[in-house]
């Protein structure tokens, strides 16, 4: 049985033009080593949280998608953002909004990030649904900049301490 290098899922998200069409196409793939190896250091570093999502014990090896907690300088001061992706062939099954939930029970926990702000496209129903069925509360639509790129996307934000509704 033949097994992808570990990186290929994540490689794929960002260079995959049907993955990257919110996001304004897909990424050079001549840069992704680098963009790997920055995001690795950044997750070893405790700097930023970069999970695989993955369809269970069972199944470690394969890869549905990511999600990601960081914290970054908007032009306006410290921001903690969140950030998912599901590949197209595990998409509908609800995968990303679990994976950002326990991923914000986390920062609950362990009482870190603080509000945490994510920005999806304006017409991706699904991530902009999950926002909203997770106790994000829409502040707006904000121009956001993303690989070189800027992005019209709406504005959400959520305090896991306060905001997460139950399971």
């Amino acid at each position: 049985m033949r097994h992808d290098p570990p990186d290929r899922p994540y490689v794929r998200m960002r260079c995959d033009p049907v993955m990257m069409a919110g996001l304004g196409g897909p990424l050079p793939a001549d840069g992704m080593a680098d963009k790997v190896r920055r995001d690795a250091a950044s997750a070893a570093a405790d700097t930023a949280w970069i999970k695989m999502i993955v369809l269970g014990p069972a199944r470690p090896e394969e890869v549905a998608g990511t999600v990601s907690l960081w914290s970054h300088d908007d032009g306006e001061g410290p921001v903690s953002e969140i950030g998912w992706m599901v590949l197209p062939e595990f998409q509908g099954r609800g995968l990303g909004k679990l994976a950002t939930r326990t991923l914000l029970e986390q920062a609950r926990d362990e009482d870190r990030w603080g509000t945490a702000h994510a920005f999806p496209a304006t017409d991706n129903s699904a991530s902009n649904g999950g926002c909203r069925s997770l106790g994000f509360g829409l502040l707006g639509r904000r121009d956001v900049p993303f690989a070189g790129r800027v992005l019209r996307g709406n504005h959400w934000a959520v305090t896991p301490r306060t905001d997460l509704p139950p399971r």
